[in-house]
Protein backbone atom coordinates (compact mmCIF):
# COMPACT_ATOMS: atom_id res chain seq x y z
CA UNK A 1 0.00 0.00 0.00
CA UNK A 2 0.90 3.79 -0.70
CA UNK A 3 0.03 6.55 1.92
CA UNK A 4 -0.85 9.89 0.31
CA UNK A 5 -0.61 12.29 3.43
CA UNK A 6 -3.35 14.68 3.44
CA UNK A 7 -1.09 17.31 2.50
CA UNK A 8 0.22 15.93 -0.43
CA UNK A 9 -3.52 14.94 -1.63
CA UNK A 10 -4.54 18.88 -1.03
CA UNK A 11 -1.90 19.62 -3.67
CA UNK A 12 -2.36 16.77 -5.91
CA UNK A 13 -6.14 17.49 -6.53
CA UNK A 14 -5.50 21.60 -6.64
CA UNK A 15 -3.08 20.30 -9.69
CA UNK A 16 -5.68 17.67 -11.03
CA UNK A 17 -8.36 20.42 -10.96
CA UNK A 18 -5.71 23.25 -12.56
CA UNK A 19 -5.35 21.05 -15.68
CA UNK A 20 -9.30 20.60 -15.80
CA UNK A 21 -9.04 16.53 -15.99
CA UNK A 22 -11.00 14.76 -12.83
CA UNK A 23 -10.00 11.24 -14.54
CA UNK A 24 -6.37 11.81 -13.20
CA UNK A 25 -4.23 10.38 -10.58
CA UNK A 26 -1.05 10.49 -9.15
CA UNK A 27 1.66 8.26 -11.27
CA UNK A 28 4.35 6.82 -8.38
CA UNK A 29 7.12 5.23 -10.56
CA UNK A 30 10.96 4.50 -10.32
CA UNK A 31 13.74 4.57 -12.72
CA UNK A 32 17.19 3.82 -13.11
CA UNK A 33 19.71 6.64 -12.17
CA UNK A 34 20.80 9.19 -9.83
CA UNK A 35 23.61 8.95 -7.16
CA UNK A 36 22.11 5.81 -5.67
CA UNK A 37 20.69 3.96 -8.43
CA UNK A 38 17.12 4.66 -8.36
CA UNK A 39 15.03 7.84 -8.84
CA UNK A 40 11.51 8.57 -8.09
CA UNK A 41 9.11 10.10 -10.60
CA UNK A 42 5.90 11.16 -9.75
CA UNK A 43 3.18 12.80 -12.62
CA UNK A 44 -0.57 13.19 -13.25
CA UNK A 45 -1.56 10.31 -14.97
CA UNK A 46 -4.39 7.73 -15.91
CA UNK A 47 -4.81 4.47 -14.76
CA UNK A 48 -3.47 1.79 -16.72
CA UNK A 49 -4.59 -2.20 -17.28
CA UNK A 50 -1.58 -3.45 -14.94
CA UNK A 51 -1.52 -0.86 -12.09
CA UNK A 52 -1.54 -1.22 -8.55
CA UNK A 53 -4.50 1.51 -7.50
CA UNK A 54 -4.63 2.81 -4.12
CA UNK A 55 -7.19 5.90 -3.19
CA UNK A 56 -6.12 8.09 -0.33
CA UNK A 57 -7.99 11.20 0.40
CA UNK A 58 -10.19 10.72 -2.50
CA UNK A 59 -6.59 10.89 -4.73
CA UNK A 60 -6.00 8.15 -6.84
CA UNK A 61 -2.56 6.49 -6.76
CA UNK A 62 -0.94 4.52 -9.75
CA UNK A 63 1.64 1.81 -9.26
CA UNK A 64 3.00 0.30 -12.15
CA UNK A 65 3.77 -3.29 -11.58
CA UNK A 66 7.94 -3.04 -11.92
CA UNK A 67 8.34 -0.35 -9.41
CA UNK A 68 5.46 -1.36 -7.29
CA UNK A 69 8.35 -3.92 -5.46
CA UNK A 70 10.42 -0.95 -4.84
CA UNK A 71 7.78 1.36 -3.26
CA UNK A 72 5.64 -0.96 -1.59
CA UNK A 73 4.68 1.08 2.33
CA UNK A 74 5.73 4.43 1.05
CA UNK A 75 4.43 7.59 2.13
CA UNK A 76 4.30 10.51 -0.30
CA UNK A 77 4.00 13.65 1.97
CA UNK A 78 4.27 17.47 0.31
CA UNK A 79 6.07 19.95 2.26
CA UNK A 80 6.83 23.77 1.92
CA UNK A 81 9.45 25.81 3.22
CA UNK A 82 11.86 28.36 3.25
CA UNK A 83 13.18 26.89 -0.37
CA UNK A 84 9.51 26.68 -1.93
CA UNK A 85 7.67 23.21 -1.54
CA UNK A 86 8.22 19.74 -2.77
CA UNK A 87 6.68 16.18 -2.92
CA UNK A 88 8.78 13.89 -0.10
CA UNK A 89 8.77 10.14 -0.56
CA UNK A 90 9.57 8.25 2.62
CA UNK A 91 9.88 4.91 1.24
CA UNK A 92 10.43 1.97 3.81
CA UNK A 93 12.41 0.10 1.65
CA UNK A 94 15.64 2.23 0.48
CA UNK A 95 18.95 1.21 2.51
CA UNK A 96 20.74 4.43 1.12
CA UNK A 97 19.48 7.66 -0.35
CA UNK A 98 21.00 11.13 -1.41
CA UNK A 99 21.22 14.49 0.02
CA UNK A 100 17.78 15.47 -2.47
CA UNK A 101 16.29 13.01 -1.07
CA UNK A 102 14.94 11.76 -4.97
CA UNK A 103 17.32 8.90 -5.37
CA UNK A 104 17.49 5.60 -3.42
CA UNK A 105 18.78 1.95 -3.44
CA UNK A 106 17.07 -1.15 -1.68
CA UNK A 107 19.10 -3.98 0.03
CA UNK A 108 18.66 -6.23 -2.74
CA UNK A 109 18.50 -3.69 -5.89
CA UNK A 110 21.16 -1.03 -6.29
CA UNK A 111 20.24 0.25 -9.99
CA UNK A 112 22.38 1.58 -12.06
CA UNK A 113 24.22 4.64 -10.83
CA UNK A 114 24.33 7.83 -12.32
CA UNK A 115 24.83 11.58 -12.11
CA UNK A 116 22.96 13.24 -8.93
CA UNK A 117 19.71 14.71 -9.51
Amino acid sequence: MITLTEAAADKVRALIEQKNKPELGLRLFIKPGGCSGFNYGLALDVQKEDDQTFTQHEINIFVDPNSAPFVEGATIDYVENMMGGGFKIDNPNAVSTCGCGSSFRTAKEHGQPGSCC
